[in-house]
């Protein structure tokens, strides 16, 4: 996917005992292969249908380097970095594994205060999908559906690690794939 930043607020990831601003986050849509997916033609008349057949964690990582010494006062808000992916594959004719990939690192005194890596999947049953359709459904569509739940997992990784729980803002699926296929159409010229 092409690198796109977007500064947003969020939780901050350090109690403060007076008021702070709140950490800059920088989410990054991380550069990601093209992705080819392909299904049978749909009969004619035939409606689009999409049915989540089941949704897993492939991965979860949480590093808190520095403990207990990060759990302290902090002088700083710390910067938040976030960058996501999404990768999907056929696993037959109509199902897809999509993945989605949330990598959170936080940062402040020259020091990582945590780091947090989720692999969060979903395997999606899509008939009678066109062909123009079957892509950007598999790749804006599936992850959207995911994201409230790899969120979560974060949420509840980061507060396990003795932080308030990093809440992401949502995320627009959709311009992370229009950008993807502006990069993939830039690297084929």
């Amino acid at each position: 996917m092409a690198k796109a930043t977007k500064t947003a607020p969020a939780k901050p990831t350090k109690p403060a005992s007076k008021a702070a601003p709140k950490p800059a986050v920088a989410t990054v849509a991380a550069p990601a292969a093209p992705v080819r997916l392909t299904a049978p033609e749909p009969a004619p008349g035939s409606q689009p249908s999409m049915q989540i057949v089941g949704q897993f964690l492939k991965d979860l990582s949480f590093e808190n380097p520095n403990a207990p010494n990060s759990l302290g006062a902090q002088s700083k808000q710390p910067d938040i970095n976030i960058s996501v992916n999404v990768n999907a594959r056929n696993l037959g004719p109509v199902d897809f594994e999509v993945e989605l990939h949330l990598d959170a690192k936080a940062s402040g005194d020259g020091k990582v205060i945590f780091a947090a890596e989720i692999l969060y999947a979903g395997l999606f049953r899509m008939q009678n999908f066109p062909a123009n359709l079957l892509h950007p459904a598999v790749l804006i569509e599936c992850p959207r559906m995911l994201f409230p739940f790899a969120r979560q997992i974060l949420a509840e990784a980061t507060r396990n690690g003795g932080f308030p729980p990093l809440m992401l803002d949502p995320i627009d699926f959709a311009s992370m794939y229009q950008k993807r296929m502006q990069t993939q159409t830039v690297g084929q010229a």
